[in-house]
Formats: structure tokens, C-alpha cells, sequence
């Protein structure tokens, strides 16, 4: 680990550094975009393609895919952060299997749209597995396909996996059985959120690098090179939102960090699995994920990074040796043949929480705001399908989408520090000590409970 490079994998690909100009004077334009991500870039690609005179420009403070769009496990898949029974919970059967029918469909949008605009993104939809790892977790594997049936969903799109049919996916010690989600694809997120930028500019929009943020207006945006005048400002700035005045409390950053392997030997690919290149995760309390890249590495990703008081966001918190060590540990735990692969990358970067731990899309067209965010990792189809919402919500296009049960949804304000950073932390804590508990116990830990509860994952 010592030999890697402290930088995302993915960055090798592209360039990742400002190319465009910044802002250097004032500028009038119709919408604003706050944010040169994934949600941000849909919202100007599909937005100009709705309306072509339309004025957009989209303002960045470093460079294109800076934050967790170029820096994520490239799972994109049809996620919600407190899972499908939430939803049916909070809204409904029939409002829940919407939302999760139209996260399906934007699976497909993101590879569709890749290819319409040659976008090389390694898009591979091999689906995503689950793995139970411990017998009482397959309990959760069966509830989450009945879950998912009970909502209506296509019995081929969830799928329970014995042993032997987890295993032929994943390979990993000590599997038990497991659940397939059809709609889930691998790719490499640099590459999709770079030639996103280059397709929206196609579409006549002005992307400005180096053009940090300074304050939002309800006429625009101010810049330290200029103030951007628009009648419509959309904030699409997921954790890094917490950095502009107003908003340190509605949208928290947590850290989440990966690692790459280099590319492995066909014969070390055959014990591993991943052969239709699925992305992978465990039922654990921490969550893991992880990919097969179209070059043959490893990149392997994980929770258990500090909350940074006052969400402070810093170079130096995307590599930090101890929580890299315990990934690693966790890596080679779970595939023993990797004990001695080199590491060539190890990197980190902040994903944005809300309060309710629920993704939302909102536009306000009498204060010209829209904002869209709250992913909690699970951003890269799901900011597809937000990012074309707001478009729709801001064209007033009245679409199966726009009726959506997350739109419109209002988030709750974290606490003050430093109640924040206490419960965060401890609820992180509590998870590490459950995950060892109900390894060790082959039982569930009401220290997940207690630990969900302090992180502010509240049903």
C-alpha cells in the first residue's frame, strides 16, 4: 500500500485538471448550475436538449468529476439509501415501485446515452450481487426479495441466489447465499462524467472551472471572478454543498474511500468470479463495494472514514493510512489470493447525507432555486434520473418523473456541533463493533440499531 497512489484510478484516464476558463467577469444567463457532477451535467444536458435557446452555464470550483462523480466505485445502480422498503413505507406500494421502476429505467438511460453520444465509459451491465457472508444473514437476503416482490417487481429483476449460484458470481470466503439485482452496471465514472461535459457543451452549454462559489442569490450566483445572473440557480453540489453559506446543516459529508488493485491474471479472474463484470457488496454494517474494471483490476471501496467537525472537507481526509489498512484487511479477508497484489491507487472523497438519510429533488419557481442531492453513495444512475427531473420540473414539462414521491421532498437540518460530529462518529463506531460482534456471535447486533440511530438512518 505504500507504493500507491495517493489520487483516484479513474483520474488516470482523463485529464483531471482545469481546461475550461474560469468565471472572470459577470454573466447573464438563464439557469445556473452549481456544480460540474453528475447531477449538475444531466440537468444541462437534458435541459438544453429540452429547450435549445436556453442560456445555461454551469460553474465549478476545481474541474470537472472533482467530487464523487469522479471518484466512486462506478456502481451504477437502482439503489435507494434506506432500501425499497422504506419507500413503500414512507409512500406507498404503488409510489414505491415508481421510484424504482424509473431508477431501473435511468440504469439504462446512463448506457443508452453513453452510446448515442460516444461516450467509451466501460458501461457493462452485468448487475450488482449481495453476498450473505454469515448464515443469519441470509434471512436478509430472502426478506429483500420478498420485499421487492410484495412491491410488484419483476421476479428476474431481484433475484435470491443459493450458495453454489452466489458463489459462480463472487467468489468470497465464507458465502452463504445471496441476492442479483438485474439493474445494475459497472463503469468508469471519470470517463462518463467527462464526456457528459463534452456532450452538454455540444448542446450549446458554458461550463466555467476554478469558479468556486462564494454565495447564492435569488438573482444567481456569486463567484470570486464575477456574480452569474440567472433567473434560475440550480444547487447540484451533493456534500460540497455543506461549504456555501446557509447550508453547513442540510446536506452533511461523509467520506468514503477505495482502493485499485493492478490488473489481475485471467487465472486469478476465474477464482474471483465477476465474469459478466457485476459490482458487489455484503449484507455487513459498513458497507463494501467493489467492481472488475475493463482493464482487469480490482477497485474496492469502503465506509469507516471520520465525520471532520463542522463538515469540513480537506485534501488530507482522502487518505487516511489506518481506515486504507482496515480496507485493505477487509479486501484480502474476503479474497485471499489478493494477500501480496500490488495496490497501484488509494483514494477517498466526500459523499453527501441528508438528515432523513433520503435523496431529494425540489424546484422553487418563485425563488428560482432548484436542487437536487442526498444520494449517500448511491449517486450515479440515481443523479441521471434527478438531474433530468430538474430539467423536466425547471422546462415545466408535467412527466411520469416529475410525480415522482421524491420530489419535492424537504429535508430536515442536521443538529449543531457538536452534537453532529458526536452522534456521527459514535453511530460509526457502533457499526465497526456490530460488524465484529455479529461475526463473531453469527447473530444481529442491536448495536446496528443503536448505530443506524446515532448516524441519523432513522425509519
Amino acid at each position: 500500500m505504500s507504493t500507491a497512489r495517493l489520487a483516484p484510478l479513474w483520474w488516470d484516464a482523463v485529464d483531471a485538471s482545469a481546461t475550461r476558463p474560469a468565471i472572470s467577469s459577470d454573466v447573464d444567463v438563464d439557469v445556473a448550475i452549481v456544480g460540474a457532477g453528475f447531477t449538475g451535467l444531466w440537468c444541462a444536458y437534458h435541459l438544453a436538449g429540452f429547450d435549445p435557446s436556453l442560456k445555461i452555464a454551469v460553474v465549478e470550483a476545481n474541474h470537472v468529476g472533482f467530487g464523487a462523480s469522479g471518484r466512486n466505485g462506478g456502481w451504477c445502480h437502482a439503489e435507494y439509501p434506506l432500501g425499497h422498503g422504506q419507500l413503500a413505507h414512507d409512500h406507498g406500494k404503488e409510489a414505491a415501485l415508481r421510484q424504482m421502476q424509473a431508477l431501473f429505467a435511468s440504469v439504462d438511460d446512463v448506457g443508452s446515452i453513453a452510446r448515442t453520444e460516444g461516450i467509451d465509459c466501460d458501461y457493462a451491465k452485468g448487475g450488482v450481487v449481495s453476498v450473505a457472508r454469515l448464515p443469519f444473514q441470509d434471512a436478509y437476503a430472502r426478506e429483500e426479495v420478498e420485499h421487492a416482490n410484495s412491491l410488484g417487481v419483476k421476479p428476474d429483476d431481484i433475484v435470491y441466489l443459493s450458495e453454489s449460484e452466489a458463489k459462480a458470481r463472487l467468489n468470497a470466503t465464507n458465502v452463504v447465499s445471496g441476492v442479483w439485482y438485474r439493474h445494475g452496471a459497472a463503469i468508469h465514472p471519470a470517463k462518463l462524467v467527462h464526456g457528459l461535459a463534452r456532450a452538454a457543451e455540444s448542446r450549446g452549454v458554458e461550463i466555467y472551472e476554478s469558479s468556486r462559489a462564494t454565495a447564492i442569490r435569488r438573482d444567481g450566483v456569486v463567484t470570486r471572478g464575477g456574480v452569474v445572473s440567472a433567473d434560475v440557480t440550480v444547487l447540484a453540489t451533493e456534500g460540497f454543498g455543506s461549504q456555501l453559506p446557509g447550508r453547513k446543516r442540510i446536506v452533511l459529508p461523509l467520506y468514503s474511500l477505495m482502493v485499485a488493485t493492478e490488473p489481475l491474471s485471467d487465472i486469478m479472474w476465474d477464482d474471483i468470479g465477476l465474469a459478466n463484470r457485476e459490482t458487489f457488496g455484503d449484507f455487513r454494517n459498513l458497507i463494501i463495494y467493489g467492481q472488475r474494471t475493463a482493464d482487469g483490476r480490482l477497485a474496492f471501496g469502503g465506509r469507516g472514514a471520520p465525520y471532520h467537525f463542522g463538515s469540513r472537507i480537506k485534501p488530507s481526509f482522502d487518505t487516511p493510512d489506518d481506515v486504507h489498512t482496515e480496507l485493505v484487511r477487509v479486501l484480502v479477508e474476503m479474497f485471499p489470493q489478493l494477500d501480496g497484489v500490488t495496490l497501484t491507487h488509494r483514494w477517498g472523497g466526500a459523499l453527501g447525507v441528508s438528515r432523513d438519510w433520503r435523496p431529494s429533488v425540489t424546484f422553487d419557481r418563485e425563488a428560482g432555486v432548484a436542487v437536487a442531492g442526498g444520494y449517500v453513495g448511491d449517486g450515479v444512475a440515481t443523479a441521471q434520473l434527478a438531474g433530468r427531473t430538474l430539467a423536466e420540473l425547471i422546462a415545466g414539462l408535467d412527466t411520469e418523473r416529475t410525480t415522482l414521491p421524491w420530489v419535492s421532498h424537504e429535508w430536515p437540518s442536521w443538529e449543531v456541533e457538536p452534537f453532529r460530529w458526536i452522534g456521527i462518529n459514535a453511530g460509526l463506531a457502533m457499526a465497526r463493533r456490530a460488524d465484529r460482534s455479529e461475526e463473531r456471535r453469527n447473530r444481529p447486533s442491536k448495536l446496528s440499531d443503536v448505530g443506524n440511530w446515532l448516524r441519523g438512518k432513522r425509519r
